[in-house]
């Protein structure tokens, strides 16, 4: 598939890109590249694979979600440079 300047152009409207007149050439090579390499890759021989989800069997392990009383806070404030009223002090970040 060969790609024209206008549908270059067409393209960078609908993404609303601003190509200068000099860098058209370069941008239909470069275009043109990618649409050769997408073919590539379309006609790659996939008859008689199995379906793959990922590259091994590993899964996301989820915990449940559950609220717990932290139980030791003199030992959570330790190394906290500044506290007040059980909490970590931290400067005023809004003026």
């Amino acid at each position: 598939m060969q790609v024209s300047k206008e549908e270059l152009l067409h393209i960078a409207n609908l993404a609303d890109l601003e190509i200068n007149q000099s860098d058209i050439d370069t941008y239909l090579l470069n275009l043109q590249d990618i649409l050769n390499f997408a073919n590539i890759v379309n006609e790659a021989p996939v008859k008689n694979l199995d379906v793959t989800i990922g590259a091994n069997e590993a899964q996301n392990v989820f915990r449940k979600d559950e609220i717990e009383i932290f139980k030791d806070n003199e030992a959570l404030l330790q190394n906290a440079p500044e506290k007040e009223l059980n909490m970590f002090k931290i400067p005023k970040v809004i003026n």
